[in-house]
């Protein structure tokens, strides 16, 4: 006799994690390709808030690896001042470490987005991805953040990158 499914509100979905299993999916993705030295990460989202709340969490995670890591949040400044203030001071430190700057959709404009190795955009509810980011991550539901994958090619024309 073959068993039956359990009822929908018991069966695990694998793209419903906890906080802490996604921010560690992200963190196993970004050390597959940059696992030493100075190392740069944005969190960007149409809510800079939104944005501070996840890089410094993101940021516990890698310490909580025995990865140094730190959380910088910044206001939407110029490419050159944030490379002079910011990004520069950190890469010259040549320390293995991880620095997640948080901020608005600035930090993935055309003159900022090759400052970063790695990129997250935060998304909620219907807002549009970020094309140019290197992870999407949909905080709908805080306690239940999701990745999205999205199909870049179903993105609007009208939509500028």
């Amino acid at each position: 006799m073959l068993a039956s499914a359990p009822p929908l509100s018991e069966r695990a979905y694998p793209d419903r994690m906890s906080d802490h299993d996604l921010l560690n999916s992200v963190i196993d993705e970004f050390l597959h390709s940059y696992a030493h030295g100075s190392r740069l990460i944005a969190v960007s989202s149409p809510d800079r808030d939104r944005s501070a709340a996840f890089a410094a969490q993101l940021a516990q995670a890698f310490t909580a690896r025995g990865i140094t890591a730190t959380a910088q949040v910044t206001d939407a400044a110029d490419a050159d001042t944030l490379r002079s203030e910011l990004v520069g001071p950190f890469r010259s430190t040549r320390e293995n470490a991880v620095l997640v700057v948080a901020g608005d959709a600035g930090l993935l404009d055309d003159t900022r987005r090759g400052m970063w190795h790695f990129s997250i955009w935060l998304m909620a509810g219907d807002e549009t991805p970020h094309t140019a980011a290197t992870a999407l991550v949909d905080v709908t539901d805080p306690q239940h953040p999701s990745r999205r994958f999205a199909d870049y090619c179903a993105v609007p024309q009208t939509f500028h990158t």
